[in-house]
C-alpha cells in the first residue's frame, strides 16, 4: 500500500488533470480576435485584440521573456528531492519499481504540461500571462469552472507541499544541527520556519515567474545538469576521454552556460522593467 506521499500525490494529480481539462475546454470560449472597439481590462494585463494577426500561432517567439522559459521548464521537472521519500514509502522498495514510478510520473507530468501550455497559448496567444489562470479574469471573472479549478490548484499545491517539505526540512536540520537525536521542538520550529518563508514569498513576490526563473536558472540547472555530471566524473573509473565522460563534461558545461545566460536575461529584464 502506498504511504501518505503516494495518496497526496495521486489526489493532486487528479486536480491538475481537471485543470488541463478546463484549459482545453475554455480555449473555445475565448474569442480571437475580439470584436472591434472592445478593450478588456484586468489586473493581470490589458488586451485589445482587433486583428487576425494576433490570433496566428507562432512556433518561436524570442523576447526578454524567453530567459524565463528554460529555467521554468527545468524547475518543473526537478523531482530529485522527492525520490528518496517516495522510495521509503514503497511497499516493496526496489530500484526497478522506483524507476518505473519515475518514468510514469515524468511522462504524465510532461503530458499535462504540454497540453496545458499548448491550449493556454492557443487561448491567449501573445497575451498569455505568466500565471495562466489570471488570463481568464479578463474574459470570464465569475465562471464556475475557472473558480473551481482555482480551488483545485490550491488543493493540489497543498497536497504536494509534503513532497518538497520533507526533504527540505531534513536537509536544513542536517546542515545546521548534524546527526543529533530527534527533537519535536526542532522539528516543529524548522517546519514553521520553512512554511513561513514560503508563505512570505507567495504573498510579496508579485510574479511567480520570477521565482521559477531564479530558482530554475540557479538551483535547478545545478541539480539537473551540473551536479549529475560532476558526480559521474567523480565516481566513474573510466578515462576522461571516454564517450560517457565526454557526455558528462558536456552536461556540466551546458548546465553552466544555460544557467548563466538565463539568469543574466532575467536580471536584465528586471532592470528594464524597473
Amino acid at each position: 500500500m502506498p504511504g501518505f506521499l503516494g495518496y497526496s500525490s495521486s489526489i493532486a494529480f487528479f486536480f491538475m488533470l481537471y485543470f488541463v481539462v478546463v484549459v482545453v475546454v475554455k480555449k473555445w470560449s475565448i474569442p480571437c480576435p475580439l470584436p472591434h472597439n472592445i478593450t478588456i481590462l484586468s489586473d493581470a494585463f490589458q488586451i485589445s485584440n482587433s486583428s487576425d494577426s494576433d490570433c496566428t500561432p507562432k512556433l518561436f517567439i524570442i523576447s526578454s521573456k524567453s530567459g524565463f522559459a528554460i529555467p521554468t521548464m527545468a524547475f518543473s521537472f526537478l523531482c530529485h528531492t522527492t525520490v528518496l521519500p517516495i522510495y521509503c514509502e514503497l511497499d516493496r522498495p526496489s530500484k526497478a519499481r522506483m524507476q518505473n514510478i519515475t518514468n510514469v510520473s515524468i511522462s504524465l507530468s510532461f503530458t499535462i504540461y504540454l497540453i496545458s501550455a499548448l491550449f493556454g497559448y492557443l487561448s491567449f496567444y501573445a497575451h498569455v500571462d505568466s500565471e495562466l489562470l489570471l488570463g481568464y479574469d479578463a474574459f470570464m471573472p465569475r465562471d464556475i469552472m475557472v473558480m473551481v479549478v482555482r480551488l483545485a490548484i490550491l488543493l493540489s499545491v497543498l497536497l504536494t507541499v509534503p513532497l518538497i517539505h520533507f526533504p527540505a526540512r531534513k536537509a536544513v536540520v542536517l546542515m545546521l544541527l548534524g546527526n543529533r537525536p530527534f527533537s519535536w521542538l526542532i522539528h516543529i520550529i524548522t517546519t514553521l520556519t520553512i512554511l513561513s518563508v514560503v508563505l512570505l514569498l507567495a504573498l510579496f513576490v508579485p510574479d511567480i515567474r520570477n521565482v521559477f526563473g531564479v530558482v530554475g536558472s540557479t538551483t535547478s540547472t545545478c541539480l539537473l545538469f551540473v551536479y549529475p555530471g560532476i558526480f559521474y566524473l567523480k565516481i566513474h573509473p573510466g578515462p576522461l576521454r571516454s564517450f560517457d565522460s565526454i557526455g558528462a563534461v558536456l552536461l556540466v558545461v551546458s548546465g553552466f552556460i544555460m544557467g548563466i545566460i538565463s539568469f543574466s536575461i532575467i536580471v536584465n529584464a528586471w532592470i528594464n522593467d524597473s
